[in-house]
């Protein structure tokens, strides 16, 4: 009796031990999903037009966090600086005005930069720019007395911010409205688009799949 209660002991035990793999197996597989979404990739889903024709409603996008620094979480302290967001770049953002929420938008002007807008025209350092990817689908010039949309500034970004726009210029909310965003506040740059739902028609947009943003 002796022995048979032995022998079921051994069987038993390289079940615990299977488990206990697994158990390890799934715990390093988290840490290093954690790993990669705190500081090298993360997914974000654009859930308004405010970037438009650059991005759609419904577009699944990836943001390189590493690009700019690494940060210690929940503190937004950069502890490794690589390099700083550039004009043009498409960056992810915690709104200054909600810190809760992720904005995406385009850098306009980085610090140092005088900003302008006349009648819908952009300057830039007191040159006109006249960007592709900005578009206006509102032929109405509001005084900039009423709101900022169509006449603003000049504006000098200070130091450690950027200006930032929506390529959708007449139907997004932006630096415009609500001043500069911190560098602190940058979570990363958009890179390129993984995944494309077009809620109205309820299908795949399989052209915009693995579209690299620029």
């Amino acid at each position: 009796m002796k022995r048979k209660h032995s022998e079921e002991k051994d069987e038993s035990t390289p079940q615990k031990g299977h488990l206990r793999e697994n158990i390890e197996a799934i715990l390093v597989a988290i840490l290093i999903a954690l790993f990669i979404r705190t500081f090298v990739v993360q997914a974000f889903k654009i859930p308004s037009g405010s970037m438009k024709q650059t991005l759609q409603i419904g577009d699944h996008i990836l943001v390189n966090k590493f690009l700019y620094g690494i940060k210690i979480p929940y503190w937004n302290k950069i502890i490794i600086p690589f390099k700083e967001p550039r004009r043009e770049d498409i960056i992810v953002f915690k709104f200054p005005q909600d810190p809760h929420k992720d904005f995406i938008k385009r850098v306009i002007g980085v610090a140092g930069d005088v900003v302008e807008s006349r009648n819908k025209q952009l300057f830039v350092n007191h040159k006109p720019v006249n960007h592709d990817f900005g578009v206006h689908t509102d032929p109405q010039i509001i005084s900039g007395n009423i709101r900022p949309r169509d006449n603003f500034g000049p504006v000098t970004v200070p130091k450690n911010s950027l200006f930032v726009m929506g390529d959708n210029r007449d139907e997004s909310f932006d630096s415009r409205f609500w001043g500069f965003v911190d560098l602190k506040a940058v979570n990363g740059k958009a890179f390129i688009i993984y995944w494309s739902w077009d809620k109205q028609n309820f299908g795949i947009r399989w052209n915009r799949l693995g579209r690299i943003l620029r």
